[in-house]
């Protein structure tokens, strides 16, 4: 099949999602923003319309090459729906356009929904934001001037940064041991259960203060701390608890690509060898940890490793319909050196004007049948919300992790999607 010739390369992370992806394994995330008003789906379509003439590398279908996945320029329109179904679905390219992210409205509510082929959370934000931002100037034109609209810059940089900073010399050293996999009971088929902690952010950073770590590193040492206290020793297990956490390579490379551009490093808690019963215990191992992970030098073989792989000659040779085979089958053994992901975005910086009309925001993460538990955050002036997405019908963890930040004397809320009768 011949190539339009408005097309391009999917980057180096890109390449592996369409390929290891499925109903069951959809590997895609959500954000959302929710607003002080009701959303208007006339105005949000146009908002959405607008947006991609200024993002038009959000504008493209995914097509099937000899060798590869590649992307195409997609003229078809955007399609805008009340959210009727449960988050982080696969995206059905036939029911939706052939577009890889899905623009859902619930109340007040605007939900994106991304194929992480597409690009990656912080890109993802920048996308979400600018919908917002243009939903807000069409809905209120008496406070907001439209060339704010024409003024906003956004890059449209596509490059594959992966290929431009990573280490050709670069040596990765062993995964380690399999993960501890989360065992119990799992929710109907299909379903997603959604646990969102909102925060108070003040009360988070002056105890992440007190003990010396940062917030991330505070909540991943509660994430293992909840999973230890409840699942894992119920099930009397012996593998290690492992988190792994995404990391935004543009803190360490200078890049203003919208395409993927993340490494990660795994939290690795031998919780039977290494003594790791106690919180403080653990607090202070996660802190060595990231110290000794999150450097250049780290996340950069962790990186090359990966880029190594994806542009060794042979890979490169398989057909596709090969590929597909034999990626598939590696993934179902990859997925085992992880317990669950945790996913910080961090803070959400919105213009000034725009801020009174805005509530809060939500990132949520697929769960799949090996990490039946994901877990995400983000925070948007004085509240941090913590996500869940389980297909457990056990609420034992998500539980323990709240009666763990009260225990710190840090205020809580809790609100989900109904499919879990949670108490906090």
């Amino acid at each position: 099949m011949q190539k339009s010739k408005n097309w391009r390369r999917l980057d180096n992370s890109a390449k592996i999602f369409p390929i290891a992806s499925s109903k069951k394994y959809s590997s895609v995330f959500r954000l959302s923003a929710v607003l002080k008003e009701k959303i208007n789906p006339k105005t949000l379509k146009k908002a959405a319309e607008l947006t991609l003439e200024k993002l038009p590398s959000f504008k493209v279908k995914l097509k099937r090459g000899a060798f590869w996945y590649y992307f195409e320029e997609n003229n078809k329109e955007i399609i805008i729906e009340k959210e009727k179904n449960y988050p982080c679905k696969y995206i059905d390219p036939i029911t939706n356009n052939d577009y890889l992210f899905k623009i859902t409205y619930y109340e007040n509510k605007i939900n994106v929904d991304i194929f992480h082929s597409l690009t990656d959370g912080n890109s993802g934000v920048v996308f979400l934001k600018e919908i917002v931002y243009t939903y807000l100037e069409l809905a209120h034109p008496e406070d907001f001037n439209t060339k704010l609209r024409l003024d906003r810059k956004l890059s449209n940089n596509t490059e594959d940064d992966y290929l431009k900073n990573y280490d050709k010399k670069s040596k990765k050293g062993k995964g380690g041991k399999r993960a501890y996999i989360l065992k119990g009971r799992k929710l109907p088929f299909a379903a997603i259960g959604v646990i969102h902690v909102n925060i108070n952010i003040e009360d988070l950073k002056a105890k992440a203060k007190e003990k010396g770590v940062t917030v991330t590193q505070y909540l991943t040492a509660v994430i293992i701390y909840a999973i230890y206290n409840t699942n894992y020793q119920k099930y009397n297990e012996q593998k290690p608890i492992k988190v792994c956490i995404p990391v935004d390579l543009r803190k360490y490379f200078k890049s203003e690509t919208v395409s993927n551009f993340f490494s990660y490093i795994t939290v690795q808690a031998d919780m039977n060898t290494k003594m790791l019963q106690t919180f403080e215990a653990i607090l202070k191992f996660v802190k060595q940890n990231f110290e000794t992970m999150l450097t250049k030098e780290e996340i950069s073989k962790t990186m090359s490793a990966n880029v190594k792989l994806g542009n060794n000659a042979f890979i490169k040779s398989i057909p596709l319909f090969l590929k597909l085979v034999i990626v598939k089958l590696s993934y179902i053994e990859i997925r085992k050196y992880t317990t669950t992901t945790f996913s910080n975005i961090g803070r959400i910086g919105i213009i000034g004007k725009y801020q009174k009309y805005i509530d809060k925001f939500l990132m949520l993460i697929a769960p799949e049948s090996v990490e039946k538990i994901k877990c995400s955050s983000c925070s948007f002036e004085n509240n941090l919300v913590f996500t869940f997405t389980s297909t457990l019908e056990s609420t034992e963890i998500e539980q323990e992790f709240c009666k763990k930040l009260k225990e710190e004397g840090i205020e809580i809320s809790v609100e989900g999607n109904g499919v879990h009768d949670f108490i906090s």
